[in-house]
């Protein structure tokens, strides 16, 4: 094992020179000295958000990436990017970077540096010893959709096959998990069919709870390149920005948009509205479906949801009438407690209407993180490596076979979801934890819980670029990781398109990429052997590729990275008979949708109607607390928790520097709160400070906090949703008070 962590240490810093150093200076858009002026360009997608846009990275002779612009020739964003586009190689530089392993070596003890071969003597030692005790489940993983797919797919056969646990799960459960199992459950397979070109060629864009102008604003400019003069409909409670940018904001009540959503279902058949010929050759479930909006009236749907009769009525001839029609939604229907059926719902609506497909159409999933889409396929989590199934003895065989592993190290089963890890922990069944770029002690909900749940921990492990986000702070173990540019491997973003990472940096001091921790964790496990033929990240493509091969995500056709990177980006699927086919001097079609062919992934080719009753609201406003608290994000210039955002003094003069809460103006009146006062909110769970922004953005009786700040998840109220176990962080139930009351 010491071996190979010193050939990894001496190695690691690739085709640039030993004595290279990063110079926070020369990141940024300010002025670069002559010595670091650009020898070199190179094209790597941006780590952020699902976007997946392409930055050209200039660098210097010794290799080192000294700036960076954005590519106008990739078909994602066109030679556009965002704030944190243009800063993505600041927060390498920053001071807090975690440069060697860190070891508390006592109970309450401090973090103290140690070589990585103490490091792993701890990990192995102690994790041992928990699942020794207290059987092999007693250890659980939670991964992330920030790393490439590679280090994900290594990360989560090592934890599965190689160390026996059983509970895996990542923070795309927090982002992505009910599109997944939506899309599984009405198409047969994890398939968002939208290409970015859909952006601009709808008659019609509906959003459901999607912020696109704050939370991908790339996106939205596609929107903005629309010539079709398209309608814009928006849903949601809070008048966001997209939102005060469409043609039609329709502001209903918070979590009621799985009964509107049946609404508009009834008035399409009521209409006549309806793509007959798609329903009866393409679907099944349609007329047990038209049975069950039956009851959903203009009449209820205006009295449970806000919505005006009249309003309703305007959507459903958008709906029926135009062309072109994509619906597309985000964190405001996944976060939810029925989240999965409100998903599906807007799935029916594009299934009735025949809005699958062509151009411009599509039920469109729009991802949160940069590699939610690579999680969702390969994080070894809720499904199979390649979007197998855990329960299914053929697809174990033949995964085992790809990997050349015992089939028999493979679990029949997939383990907990997030929220279970988090229970399992408090009630003792799991005791160590090992948690890879995400900060649960400030990202889950009901944070105060969270964090009292984390301290129960017997070994905890964070691997992470930082020490000091909030859940490294409670860690027994911190492992230093190599961030976005320090590193190589595959993203896959919204639209399936997978891109190339590349290394332009080196990581400081003793960090080392993801991808390297996992083996020389795998060697001091003692199932390195395991893991041999995953000698590199390439290597490991090339199995996934195999992975792939005969599933709907099939990119087998990709034949190297070399190849992806010239081609701009493949979308999947990209089987090997689509590279045959092509001619060899031409890249790939650079927009691809799924369902032309209207060709599902079930059994019998067809996709599903699926859906159920609208359930209350877990929490809803009282007496005590007769405000609804509505979350999202704060600007385009904010990310998640801050840990990489808030390195860079660009971003943090982008975004606000302080909580604020928006108040409706009658409310604030009402309880003598002024705008820019401190205003005290208070849920069942906690209570924070803010200051008050009286705007008439949020309804009479709700108040809206940017999640990015950490006392918000004090507040939130722990549901989730039943099918895909994602918590419900945009509504619940809280008091406001002036702070000096």
């Amino acid at each position: 094992m010491n071996a190979a962590l010193d050939k990894l240490l001496q190695a690691r810093h690739g085709p640039m020179t030993a004595d290279m150093v990063l110079h926070p200076a020369a990141f940024g858009l300010g002025h670069v000295p002559a010595r670091l002026k650009p020898a070199a360009t190179t094209r790597s997608i941006c780590g952020f958000c699902s976007t997946g846009c392409a930055l050209n990275i200039h660098l210097n002779t010794a290799g080192e990436a000294i700036n960076l612009s954005a590519d106008p020739s990739y078909p994602v964003n066109l030679g556009m990017a965002c704030p944190k586009g243009w800063e993505a190689l600041t927060p390498l530089a920053a001071p807090d970077r975690a440069t060697a392993p860190l070891l508390r070596s006592t109970a309450g003890g401090p973090l103290a540096p140690v070589s990585w071969s103490r490091a792993l003597q701890a990990f192995t030692k102690n994790f041992q010893r928990i699942q020794k005790e207290h059987g092999a489940h007693a250890i659980a993983l939670l991964s992330t959709g920030q790393i490439v797919t590679e280090e994900m797919a290594l990360l989560g056969a090592l934890a599965k096959f190689g160390m026996g646990l059983l509970h895996v799960d990542s923070n795309t459960r927090q982002c992505m998990a009910t599109s997944h199992v939506a899309y599984k459950q009405s198409f047969g397979f994890d398939a968002p069919p939208f290409t970015y070109a859909d952006f601009e060629e709808s008659d019609a864009l509906i959003f459901v709870g999607a912020n696109p102008c704050i939370a991908h604003p790339i996106m939205w400019q596609r929107v903005m390149r629309n010539r079709r003069r398209p309608d814009v409909v928006v849903i949601d409670p809070r008048a966001t920005e997209t939102a005060q940018g469409a043609t039609l904001h329709v502001a209903l009540k918070p979590k009621s948009d799985l009964t509107l959503l049946y609404g508009l279902a009834h008035l399409l058949i009521d209409g006549g509205m309806v793509d007959r010929d798609f329903i009866a050759t393409h679907t099944t479930g349609f007329d047990e479906f038209a049975a069950f909006v039956r009851d959903f009236t203009p009449a209820r749907v205006s009295a449970e949801t806000g919505v005006s009769d009249t309003t309703l009525h305007h959507l459903a001839t958008i709906l029926g009438k135009r062309e072109r029609v994509s619906l597309w939604w985000t964190m405001g229907v996944n976060q939810s407690h029925e989240a999965t059926r409100t998903a599906q719902a807007i799935i029916n609506l594009a299934l009735m209407t025949g809005n699958l497909g062509r151009p411009g159409t599509g039920a469109n999933s729009i991802t949160g993180q940069c590699n939610a889409m690579g999680s969702r396929l390969f994080g070894n989590a809720t499904s199979l490596l390649g979007g197998y199934d855990f329960a299914h003895p053929d697809d174990r065989a033949h995964v085992a076979r790809v990997l050349g592993i015992d089939a028999a190290r493979i679990p029949a089963k997939s383990g907990y979801a997030y929220d279970q890890i988090m229970d399992a922990i408090d009630r003792g069944e799991i005791r160590g934890l090992w948690v890879i770029a995400t900060n649960p002690a400030h990202s889950w909900i009901h944070q105060n819980r969270a964090r009292e749940i984390l301290r129960k921990l017997e070994f905890l492990v964070v691997q992470d670029m930082y020490v000091t986000t909030e859940t490294a702070q409670l860690a027994h173990l911190i492992l230093p990781a190599a961030g976005w540019g320090e590193k190589e491997g595959v993203l896959i973003n919204s639209e399936r398109r997978l891109g190339l990472v590349k290394k332009v940096a080196r990581a400081p001091g003793q960090a080392l990429s993801d991808f390297a921790i996992c083996k020389l964790v795998a060697d001091a496990w003692g199932c390195g052997a395991m893991f041999r033929a995953w000698h590199s990240p390439e290597a490991a493509f090339q199995m996934l590729k195999q992975l792939s091969r005969g599933q709907p995500c099939d990119f087998s056709g990709i034949r190297d990275y070399a190849h992806l990177d010239a081609a701009g980006g493949i979308q999947w699927p990209f089987t090997g008979a689509d590279a045959a086919a092509l001619d060899p001097s031409s890249p790939p079609s650079r927009e691809r949708r799924l369902f032309a062919d209207a060709k599902f992934f079930h059994a019998d080719g067809r996709a599903r109607f699926v859906f159920d009753p609208p359930r209350p609201l877990p929490e809803p406003s009282d007496e005590a607390y007769p405000f609804q608290l509505l979350t999202g994000r704060g600007s385009s210039a904010q990310w998640h928790t801050g840990s990489r955002t808030d390195k860079s003094a660009v971003l943090r003069k982008l975004a606000p520097a302080v909580l604020t809460a928006e108040i409706h103006p009658d409310d604030a009146e009402r309880l003598g709160i002024s705008s820019g006062g401190d205003v005290t909110i208070r849920s069942r769970r906690g209570a924070l400070t803010a200051v008050a922004l009286i705007t008439a953005t949020v309804q009479r009786g709700q108040v809206y906090l940017p999640m990015h700040f950490a006392p918000v998840n004090q507040l939130t109220f722990p549901a989730f949703d039943p099918h895909s176990r994602q918590p419900s962080y945009k509504a619940c139930a809280v008091a406001i008070t002036c702070a000096t009351d």
